[in-house]
């Protein structure tokens, strides 16, 4: 940092073995720009795992971290958590950095603290998911559908409660800022996550087979994919693992491969060989995306969301496309996407190095540069507003 700030501290939900992605990328992006500083969590189980990034760190938690598989399962105690966040004790850090995509927006901070607050979604199943997180909900199928609607209730009215306590909120796309916007009724500043653009090859010969690579959750609608593979025959290998996959398995037509888990490396070998990375989620950003293109490989995917920061639709009037967007989340739509994809060639005119490019825009590099411009912009106009309330001037609102 290029300004003298003081020690600082990074706030995130839980640090898990069981949670490594996009976020936790964001995590260690922040601990290294800020110079190891105090981490806060809900829980932990990284400090003490061999080989972690954290091993041996320093990291203060809440009293989840003692109760029954809290460290495991921290998300069973989901109507504690807001609770459990704001018992962590902040005071004496004058600048508190939140990565946030449930609670740790919410931490307590007072008038003398800069809180900057990186959100990477606002609660998704208390607001435009509801209605689909309880459809696919275990207990709500069991009769407890009320007192979950409740407990979603509640938990919106603290999401907006707490949405207004940091003094700046960042968001990890435009679709992001929107939802902000909507549902917490602030202004914020787009500063797209880091992707490891740098782990992929992109001059490798391309293979014939598309990709679908995520998790393996309802909200990824991984299903359709599958589906308009199996209605238009083209061979399609997903990875990845989660309780959708003996469904997806059984929906499967034989020209559709379901892989499980894979390695880093055969992860990186497939995304430089496919023809294409294929995609039906509707997400915040969507890191697996930019991957993708960082391997030379096209992209088809949902043309809504974040991916619309990340992904240039291949039509008319579009300079430097980089794959094919979609508009309906359906498989007749995604059919078509295929089809069309297929009879025009549309890879030929989707090179390898032109992605590579595009997607070196998100490296962790621009992403360093860039928080460390918004937290120093950030600061510099707290400090200014504590020194006009110091001589007891007129601060200006906004």
């Amino acid at each position: 940092m290029r300004v003298e700030i003081g020690p600082a501290a990074l706030v995130h939900e839980w640090l898990t073995p069981r949670s490594v992605g996009g976020a936790e990328l964001v995590v260690r992006e922040l601990d290294a720009l800020l110079h190891q500083p105090q981490l806060f969590a809900l829980v932990d189980g990284e400090s003490r795992r061999r080989g972690s990034w954290l091993e041996g760190r320093s990291i203060q938690t809440s009293f989840i971290q003692s109760l029954p598989f809290g460290v495991s399962h921290v998300q069973q105690y989901l109507p504690l958590l807001p609770l459990a966040i704001e018992q962590l004790d902040l005071s004496g850090f004058p600048l508190v950095i939140s990565s946030s995509h449930l609670a740790a927006k919410g931490v307590l901070t007072g008038p003398e603290q800069c809180h900057i607050s990186y959100v990477h979604t606002p609660v998704r199943y208390a607001w435009d998911q509801m209605h689909a997180y309880l459809r696919q909900s275990s207990l709500a199928r069991r009769g407890l559908g009320p007192l979950i609607r409740w407990q979603l209730h509640r938990l919106r009215q603290w999401d907006v409660l707490s949405g207004q306590r940091p003094d700046q909120l960042l968001a990890n796309s435009r679709f992001t800022a929107a939802r902000i916007r909507r549902y917490w009724g602030r202004s914020s500043t787009v500063v797209h996550p880091p992707v490891e653009v740098e782990r992929f090859r992109w001059d490798q010969p391309r293979e014939e087979v598309y990709l679908c690579l995520c998790r393996l959750v309802p909200y990824k609608r991984v299903d359709l994919v599958v589906e308009a593979f199996n209605r238009t025959g083209l061979p399609l290998v997903v990875i990845g693992d989660g309780p959708e996959r003996a469904r997806l398995q059984a929906l499967a037509a034989p020209n559709v491969r379901l892989l499980g888990r894979q390695s880093e490396n055969d992860v990186n070998a497939w995304m430089s060989r496919c023809r294409a990375y294929v995609y039906a989620g509707l997400e915040d950003f969507g890191i697996a995306p930019v991957e993708a293109m960082a391997a030379g490989a096209p992209v088809i995917a949902l043309g809504q969301g974040g991916l619309l920061d990340s992904v240039r639709c291949l039509e008319r009037g579009v300079s430097q496309p980089t794959g094919l967007l979609f508009p309906e989340q359906n498989v007749a739509s995604l059919v078509a996407a295929l089809e069309y994809f297929e009879a025009q060639q549309l890879w030929k005119q989707l090179p390898a190095e032109r992605l590579r490019r595009w997607a070196e825009q998100f490296s962790p590099q621009r992403f360093r540069a860039r928080m460390e411009a918004a937290i120093e912009q950030s600061w510099n106009r707290h400090q200014r507003s504590l020194a006009e309330r110091r001589r007891g001037l007129p601060v200006p609102m906004g």
